[in-house]
């Protein structure tokens, strides 16, 4: 079977229907491609739809595109890729123009102008969001629509198990094409010029997450096993302010975490501990609005001299002394989350309500250049799946949607072009180190060769996801040393080393989890420094690259996003 299309025209395939995934077939069959978008689960279920921040953007005529690319390239703590940040803001406005033109109603005021929207580390309220904190579901549902209502052919319930590869260049990819719970599925292989990766992120590494549970690493682990490149793998976000799900939960919805928007601390609420004390600052000067990273790991110390108890969200201050009234306005500004609290039986207009770090974004992945091309003929990246350079150590807020829209559709209008040409061009400006298996296999082995007893290699429990899910959680999580790294690189060398056969989809998930995470625990041994997400506590602080003290300024604070521009709130 090939990707669905006029013929003669080049074949494309993609993997994942976010906004990075549908924006590359929409744009690649604008082109003249054939198109095939193939989704492991319906078209509309993807991470897009849970986003509830929003997309960033220079939209204000008082905002500036070089504030915005400083505070992508502070948060990334140095390692962002410049040239990536500026395509990323540079072609951000157009890309978010090119929604609201799809469909796509951003929240506005009375005036008609839309409404900004402050999120931690931006320097400048330039997060625009639709219904509230319903950003992401309303980007997916103009997209999907366009996409129906276009030439690109759609295979839903179809799970990824391989990229067929033919003399060195990626050929086609073979799926488990309608498996249900009582039916296996049918496996199927179809050919393309292109095939591009949109498969989202892998937040099921961990027992804590935001993810939807097809976040998987499918893409990752496919690309890995094709012998293409990754890269930044340590660096793993994790969300400060998550709303734990409740066992004793009248309905299913509120027995699953939910993540509490940025987007309400940057209205004002505040992070407290159980005493009622604001606690954010002793961690750093910008508080509550200081970048994902550091609140996350304020939020776990805190737990810790709690024992493990959870912090409180306190927005009982935020926009009227009135409680009725500031009901209605969370009600307004946040109608998910406010339903989201309410099922689980919480008023945050009157009293604080608990939450938890968990596992959220992953900036590394595949590596790609700036127009999402791989290491690997023919493969394209794009979304979270991909590492492109903007994120760094550590992503910005509401830079994720605008990354998937800008380089999802920079993947599409080349693709035609790039299998005209039969070549593979290449930009090294988003080149870092490769990490190769063999760079997976010398980190584990050197540190097995250093430990103190024996091989350093313990005895492991039987595999499971949530067995990797915990050992993730314990020793590969917000907070790092060599002991737990080494722990878990030897439960995971011996987990893979066992022969296991996977039938169903959630087989090869398992497979595909315990790829991703062999490559992750390695990146996290072999970065000794502490930087951004990936934080040691027996590590070092890593300097400054010279381009980070630039931007910050001679007199900066190392620390802090913003030198001189306002953080206060703007409500809406």
């Amino acid at each position: 079977m090939t990707a669905h299309g006029t013929e003669g025209a080049p074949s494309a395939i993609v993997v994942g229907s976010g906004i990075a995934g549908l924006l590359t077939a929409l744009h690649a069959v604008e082109h003249g491609c054939r198109v095939t978008l193939v989704t492991k689960d319906v078209l509309e279920h993807a991470n897009t739809r849970f986003a509830q921040g929003g997309i960033a953007g220079v939209m204000f005529d008082d905002d500036r595109a070089d504030d915005h690319v400083r505070d992508t390239l502070v948060a990334g703590a140095g390692l962002s890729d410049p040239a990536a940040v500026r395509v990323l803001v540079d072609e951000g406005p157009a890309r978010i123009r090119e929604l609201i033109a799809l469909g796509v109603a951003f929240d506005r005021d009375d005036s008609g102008g839309f409404v900004k929207g402050l999120e931690a580390a931006h320097s400048y309220p330039r997060i625009l969001h639709a219904g509230g904190d319903a950003t992401g579901t309303a980007i997916e549902k103009a997209l999907v629509a366009r996409l129906r209502a276009s030439d690109v052919a759609v295979v839903e319930h179809a799970f990824l198990v391989d990229l067929v590869v033919t003399d060195g260049r990626v050929s086609g990819v073979e799926l488990i094409v309608g498996e249900t719970d009582a039916a296996s599925g049918r496996r199927e292989t179809i050919e393309a010029d292109a095939v591009v990766l949109a498969t989202g992120g892998a937040g099921e590494l961990y027992a804590h997450s935001t993810n939807p549970e097809v976040a998987t690493g499918d893409g990752i682990a496919a690309a890995i096993r094709a012998g293409a490149e990754v890269a930044d793998l340590e660096f793993f976000q994790f969300h400060p302010t998550v709303l734990e799900g409740r066992a004793d939960a009248a309905g299913p919805a509120a027995r699953d975490s939910f993540l509490v928007s940025e987007a309400v601390r940057g209205e004002g609420a505040t992070l407290v501990d159980e005493h009622g004390r604001r606690f954010a600052f002793d961690a750093h000067p910008d508080g509550e609005l200081a970048p994902r990273d550091v609140v996350a790991r304020a939020i776990a110390r805190q737990m810790e001299t709690q024992s493990g108890r959870p912090v409180f969200l306190d927005a009982t201050h935020i926009h009227s002394e009135d409680a009725d009234e500031r009901a209605a306005f969370l009600a307004r500004r946040f109608p998910t989350i406010d339903r989201a609290v309410r099922e689980r039986g919480l008023d945050w207009a009157r009293e604080p309500i608990p939450v938890t770090p968990a596992a959220h974004y992953l900036m590394g992945g595949v590596r790609t250049d700036l127009f999402g091309r791989t290491t690997l003929p023919g493969l394209y990246a794009v979304g979270e799946v991909a590492r492109t350079g903007v994120h760094g150590a550590n992503r910005l807020a509401s830079n994720s949607l605008l990354e998937g829209a800008v380089f999802g559709a920079r993947a599409g209008d080349v693709i035609a072009d790039d299998a005209a040409s039969d070549s593979w061009p290449s930009d090294p400006l988003t080149r870092p180190a490769p990490q190769s298996r063999n760079a997976v296999v010398e980190a584990t082995d050197s540190h097995f060769a250093t430990a103190e007893h024996g091989d350093g290699r313990v005895e492991a429990p039987a595999f499971s996801r949530p067995a990797l899910q915990e050992l993730l959680w314990d020793d590969a999580g917000l907070v790092r040393d060599e002991g737990g790294l080494g722990h878990a690189a030897s439960v995971i060398s011996t987990w893979r080393a066992q022969q296991r056969t996977p039938v169903t989809e959630h087989d090869f998930e398992d497979e595909n989890l315990l790829l991703v995470a062999e490559h992750l625990v390695a990146a996290a041994l072999a970065r000794r420094e502490s930087v951004g997400a990936h934080f040691r506590s027996d590590g070092t602080p890593a300097e400054a690259p010279a381009h980070l003290a630039a931007v910050r300024g001679a007199n900066a604070d190392p620390h802090s996003p913003s030198t001189h521009l306002s953080k206060e709130p703007v409500a809406c």
